[in-house]
Parts: C-alpha cells; structure tokens; sequence
C-alpha cells in the first residue's frame, strides 16, 4: 500500500516537473531573442522557430522510438491539424499583437487567457471536468501575471487585443488537441513533429515575402538553432511527456513558469528592474504554479487522472 502510494506521487511529480520544464524552456526564448541580430523580423524568427523545432524532432524520432513512416497517417487525423493551425496561428497573431498592443499587453494576454481556454475546451471536447485547484491556481497565477505587467501595459488598438486573444487560443488549441491524441496512445515525438511540420508549411504564405537575411550572421544562425531545439523541440517534447499525467488546463497553468523565467532571466541577464508590485507578481505567479501542483497530487492510493470520453 505504501509503495503504491509512492509510485504513483513520484509519476504525477514528474509529470509536473516536465510541464514546468516546458515552460521554462519557452521562457527563455526572450532573451535568446535579445541577443539576436538587428533586423530580424518577428514573422521570420517565428517561421525559423516552428520549422527548425519540426526538422530537430524528424531528426531525433527513431532515436526514441518513433517512426517516419507514421507521420504521413497522422496528417489524416483531425487533431493533429488542430495542433499543427494552432501552432502556426500562434506567431502571426502574438507578433502582430505585439506590434499593435506592446509587448507587456500582448503577453499578458496571450498568456494568461492560455489556461481559460484550454480549460474549457479540455472540458467540451475530452470531458476533462475544471476544478476548484485549477480555477485557484489559475486566478491566482493571472493575478500575479496583470501586476507583473502593470507598470508596462499601454492601450493599443482593439486589433491587437483580439490578435493576442486568437494567439492564447492557438496555444491552447494545441494543447488540447495534444491531449487528446495522448490519449489514443499518441507518441511524444511524432505528435508535436507532424505538427510542427504541417505547420509551417502553413505559414509559408505569410513569410514568403520576409527577409532571411539575418541567419547569415553567427548570432542570427545561433538564436535560430536555439530558439527551434531548445524552446521549440525540447520544451515542446517535455510538455506532451507532461501531459500525459495531467488535463488541459492544469497543463497550461503550469506553462505559466514561461513568463516568471522570462522576468528572472531578464533581471539577471540582462540588468532590467523589478518594481515593488513587479515583485509582488512575481510571488503571486510563483504561488499560483505551487497551488496548481499541489491540487495534482493523487487524491488516494493509486489514483490517476480520469479516462475522458472521447
């Protein structure tokens, strides 16, 4: 008895070890990006990101376990489509809301509205029922993210906001289409690599007309690499392993370690200060990611996240 409750405490910490992982990996991407070479346009870098993390997982997937030859029947299923539009969708409509809104706006938004949705379509679509943990730790990390934000926030233009609207959604669609292929026994890395794929075949007709010249700089080529391996494949392989413990929205309140890696990174590599309701967010952010691992705790020995309906 005492060893099941163990094994199955030590399965949930790792799924939400991996989650948070994820998120702290996206959460450098900023300050990657900030080191970068001038000129490098927000619509390239984001293409260079979602095709260079596609290429990384096609390269690593018979390394662990994975098969080329899946991907072509993956691309018939609908979900992997929702993940591969939702992935692509996310970095026209986040980078053009940046444009428009700022960027303390934009992220606030796209960030935070992340959990919203994908709690509750994890709860139309895989019957994934919110609770009272998620919807505290939800609130309670949001709060922390708006006075983390405050002093930054500036009004744009009714565009932006709805362009930062539709990127959470993307976000979180992927999510959950995520899911929902976990739960039909999907793998790890085909999964985000058929999608990532896909994607950014997709957006092809958006960046056609940008300019790639910054990927012949030494830092250009670098951040490219980095931003595709690292916060693209690496993060995104950590947050379906992740998943598989977990429903939608714990899993997207979780990735909310991005924006607290994100200010600590800027902090203390690149010299930026934190005003006092800064600092208080940032606990209130923290406090939140602790709220929501402690509600996924196995309730009993032995307990596991419900089967959805599917």
């Amino acid at each position: 008895m005492i060893h099941g409750v163990v094994e199955g405490s030590g399965t949930r910490a790792r799924h939400v070890a991996l989650v948070l992982a994820a998120g702290a990996l996206f959460g450098t991407a900023g300050t990657a990006a900030h080191f970068g070479p001038e000129g490098a346009s927000s619509a390239s870098v984001g293409f260079m990101r979602l095709s260079l993390g596609a290429l990384a997982l096609f390269a690593i997937m018979p390394l662990v376990g994975g098969r080329w030859r899946n991907l072509p029947g993956l691309w018939r299923r609908p979900a992997i489509w929702v993940m591969a539009v939702g992935a692509a969708a996310y970095q026209p409509f986040f980078f053009g809301a940046v444009e428009r809104s700022g960027v303390a706006l934009s992220t606030l938004v796209t960030v935070g509205i992340g959990p919203v949705y994908a709690g509750l379509l994890g709860w139309a679509f895989l019957r994934h029922r919110p609770t009272r943990g998620w919807a505290m730790a939800t609130l309670v990390a949001v709060l922390g993210l708006v006075l983390l934000s405050w002093g930054e926030i500036r009004v744009g233009d009714v565009v932006g906001l709805l362009m930062a609207l539709a990127a959470g959604l993307g976000a979180a669609s992927y999510v959950v289409a995520a899911k929902h292929e976990l739960d039909r026994g999907g793998h790890s890395v085909e999964l985000p690599a058929a999608a990532y794929l896909l994607g950014s075949v997709l957006l092809l007709p958006i960046v056609v007309r940008e300019s790639f010249a910054w990927l012949g700089s030494p830092s250009g080529l670098a951040l490219a690499v980095y931003l595709g391996v690292v916060t693209m494949a690496l993060a995104n392989v950590f947050a379906v392993l992740g998943m598989r413990g977990m429903s939608p929205g714990p899993a997207s309140t979780l990735l909310l370690a991005d924006p607290l890696t994100a200010t600590v990174l800027g902090v203390v590599v690149l010299g930026e200060t934190l005003a006092p309701l800064a600092v208080v967010g940032l606990v209130l952010v923290l406090v939140g990611l602790v709220l929501q691992a402690y509600a996924l705790r196995p309730s009993r020995p032995g307990a596991e996240e419900p089967t959805p309906v599917l």
